[in-house]
């Protein structure tokens, strides 16, 4: 038996305990991130926990990130000092103790060019030195995420040789944390969870919450039932207010675009680039692992009513091309695209006139009239700490937090990780667990196969994501076990394959090509 291991029957099995009335410490409303990371937390202080999502683990703005853990340093370039510190804080534990084979150090050059000024120059190097000292402050060693400092322009074309030549003078290269997949965070996280005991149940929507008791509906079914349970954590996000009408968020676009790594001239090293007329204000070129680049980031406010999968508008595309086609030698346009994705951030409503960039991305537990306790706002590197404080104030008499020490399932030291007999793709995705995702593909050459002609994805991390990451179908597959989708065509071309390794492995049928 795997560890943590979530699947079909194991949902059909708890959710009949649970509808038949036995009563959990805690129901958490929410698959994402910070619902996954409060399940973790809980269990782990001993409380009996189920998790429930209307949809899939990470459905939601949790596999619209970035993929960094930042630092903390726009944080601190607007004198949050203490939120720029607990995102060092939390950055370090991700990348030294808890998620090692999920993060990597991500090199950032900022290039510099005439219309970047000597004292402007001077301002945005600070700036770097300073979140080098929160970096040491939070305890994260250099080994882990190197100091910054000023490289000449041929060393700067090394790392990045799809920058613009002419005028390069040379670039600030700094690090920040990145993900290999935030989806597979959250995954890793609900995993870890159901280890310690945690109901992981998804397909299943809330359609009511109580202070002690939410009133679900199964998707696969057609039932609903009552949850019971002693409290009520409401962790959807930027769906908040439409369970706790007292919720008031204003949700903000955060749009990428999918390119090439060929097209960019980019590979390892990210590039930020100066959005011209801002004073702290970038567009990021992110190369992935799987040879993908990410163009972003927006910020943009997302009025109305709020959509499963929020869509790339026009405008963002508008504004993400050309402002990073200023630093490139090879100007993007429309033709490059290959996808794009976008997220909702669920940034809590002031009151105040204020620009999306602008608000505070501070989290907050909130309690309702009627008890159900909510969280909302934060980030993705500091889903640990709102989960920590959203246990703490359901008041259950559990002992202090632990994750800050609990590995997550595959976690182990670099070195460990480094030595570990199995591909490196396959490492940076499932750590220790790598060599059994491989050698399914040993017992059975077929699911040693690629999905398609140039696809690194084998058939055995399909039937992997149905057997043990709680895939139910070949669209949690495609979207966020392997990311597939994120480029259409390739989703397009692994779907038969994915569809009838899916339907196989839910049978409980021997795969076969």
């Amino acid at each position: 038996m795997i560890p943590g291991s979530l699947n079909a029957g194991r949902r059909a099995r708890e959710l009949d305990q649970l509808a038949a009335g036995e009563r959990v410490d805690l129901a958490v409303v929410g698959g994402g991130v910070t619902g996954a990371g409060i399940a973790l937390d809980a269990v782990a202080r001993g409380l009996s926990v189920a998790l429930i999502e209307a949809h899939d683990l990470a459905f939601g703005t949790s596999r619209w990130s970035s993929k960094m853990v930042h630092g903390g340093l726009r944080y601190l370039a607007k004198g949050d000092v203490a939120l720029a510190h607990e995102s060092a804080v939390e950055r370090g534990i991700l990348m030294t103790r808890t998620a090692p084979h999920l993060t990597r150090a991500a090199p950032q050059l900022i290039p510099l060019y005439p219309e970047t000024s000597r004292p402007r120059q001077a301002f945005v190097a600070a700036g770097l030195y300073a979140g080098d000292a929160l970096r040491r402050a939070a305890g994260t060693p250099s080994h882990v995420l190197p100091r910054p400092r000023t490289i000449p322009a041929a060393e700067a074309l090394a790392l990045a040789p799809g920058l613009r030549r002419a005028g390069l003078r040379g670039a600030l290269l700094s690090f920040d944390g990145a993900l290999t997949d935030d989806a597979r965070l959250v995954v890793a996280l609900a995993r870890t969870a159901a280890a310690r005991g945690a109901r992981i149940l998804t397909r299943l929507a809330a359609t009511e919450v109580h202070a002690d008791r939410v009133r679900v509906h199964d998707e696969l079914t057609g039932r609903s039932a009552d949850i019971l349970a002693r409290r009520v954590i409401n962790a959807t996000g930027v769906w908040a207010g439409e369970l706790v009408p007292s919720v008031r968020l204003r949700p903000s676009r955060g749009s990428h675009l999918v390119l090439s790594a060929e097209t960019t001239g980019l590979a390892g090293s990210s590039v930020m680039v100066p959005v011209p007329g801002e004073s702290n204000r970038f567009v990021l070129l992110l190369p992935q692992p799987d040879g993908r680049v990410y163009l972003g980031l927006t910020d943009e406010p997302a009025g109305g009513e709020i959509p499963d999968v929020p869509a790339v508008s026009q405008s963002d595309v508008d504004f993400l091309l050309p402002v990073a086609s200023s630093a490139l030698a090879r100007p993007l346009t429309e033709r490059d695209v290959l996808g794009s994705f976008a997220g909702l951030r669920p940034l809590i409503d002031s009151g105040a006139d204020e620009a999306s960039a602008d608000l505070s991305r501070k989290h907050a537990v909130l309690t309702a009239a009627n008890g159900v306790i909510t969280v909302v706002g934060g980030k993705l590197t500091t889903y640990r700490r709102m989960a920590a404080d959203a246990v703490d104030a359901a008041g259950l008499a559990a002992g202090p937090s632990t994750t800050d020490r609990l590995p997550l399932l595959g976690a182990a030291p670099r070195s460990r990780l480094a030595a570990i007999d199995a591909p490196a793709r396959l490492v940076a995705k499932y750590g220790t667990e790598a060599p059994r995702v491989a050698a399914a593909g040993e017992l059975d050459p077929a699911l040693a196969e690629p999905l398609f002609p140039g696809c690194e994805i084998t058939a055995a991390e399909v039937v992997w994501a149905v057997r043990h990451e709680g895939a139910l179908d070949a669209a949690d597959v495609l979207t966020r076990r392997t990311r597939l989708a994120l480029v259409p065509a390739d989703a397009a071309a692994a779907e038969p394959r994915v569809r009838d390794l899916v339907d196989r492995a839910l049978q409980g049928v021997a795969v076969s090509p």
